[in-house]
């Protein structure tokens, strides 16, 4: 996953609060905490593909 795309995102601004608090408490960035997020729902949902481990 090297590869980054960059897109704006509007957020409300208690959702982004919230998301900066909880980033926080993780020792993460915001940009970090939502990648996190996404990819646990990807992998939950079953739509993200596992990379083979050597």
């Amino acid at each position: 996953m090297s590869d980054k795309k960059s897109f704006v995102l509007r957020l409300d601004a208690q959702i982004y609060k919230l998301l900066e608090k909880w980033a926080a408490d993780e020792f993460r960035s915001v940009n970090g905490q939502l990648e996190w997020i996404i990819q646990q729902q990807l992998k939950e949902a079953g739509r993200l593909k596992q990379e083979k481990k050597r």
